[in-house]
């Protein structure tokens, strides 16, 4: 079994084995992101049934998912935020899956799941952002959501671009290959996450530990 894996993710062939690590980093980022989804929606229920209520995430002042949730920007469109993760991380499944089955998707359909994806990454960030600056309160499921959210685009974006399903002109696809191909992408999603960590514990510091 292990044998089976390790070759199925060393191929000699570089851009399959590179599809594979890409697919399975968009099936553990949904994966992830699904279950940080049904959660927060859960404990959307819960405030909703009673907004004084305690929830598990809710550690202090700064560590605090009922704070996150009480706030405006947790339900924007009328509904929790969490819901669309409900909605849209099991197609990112569905097609992780696939793509690890070596399924060819069409260009459109690529191109359009990037453009939706892109929306959920700025969308995700936004949020982020909003908690980090104006809630001054961390969610642990919602910065999953955020981290799940980064490593999917990444993935998404690099194979895209790779298998030009982007419709970017010539000079700019041609470009966008060279940085994936020396792997600068990568190197921006480690500063990425590294950034949000090294911001959280620049903001708060010792805060996050306190009780």
């Amino acid at each position: 079994m292990f044998s089976k894996l390790k070759t199925f993710f060393t191929h000699e062939d570089k851009n399959l084995r590179d599809n594979r690590w890409i697919f399975a980093s968009m099936l553990i980022g949904a994966l992830l992101s699904l279950l940080a989804a049904f959660v927060l929606s859960v404990e959307s229920i819960d405030i909703a049934k009673n907004p004084n209520a305690q929830l598990s995430c809710s550690i202090n002042a700064v560590i605090n998912c009922a704070t996150v949730a009480r706030h405006p920007s947790a339900s924007l469109l009328g509904f929790p935020n969490s819901f669309l993760g409900l909605i849209a991380e099991p197609v990112v499944i569905t097609v992780a899956i696939a793509g690890l089955a070596g399924v060819k998707f069409p260009r459109r359909f690529l191109f359009t799941a990037q453009i939706f994806y892109a929306a959920g990454f700025v969308f995700a960030y936004y949020l982020f952002f909003t908690s980090m600056f104006v809630i001054q309160a961390l969610c642990p499921w919602c910065l999953l959501v955020t981290l799940s959210t980064t490593f999917v685009f990444f993935s998404m974006t690099r194979y895209n671009i790779r298998e030009d399903n982007l419709y970017l002109p010539k000079a700019i696809a041609k470009k966008a290959k060279a940085i994936i191909t020396r792997d600068y992408d990568k190197f921006a999603l480690a500063i990425i996450v590294v950034a949000i960590f090294a911001g959280i514990i620049l903001k708060y510091g010792s805060a996050l530990f306190a009780q």
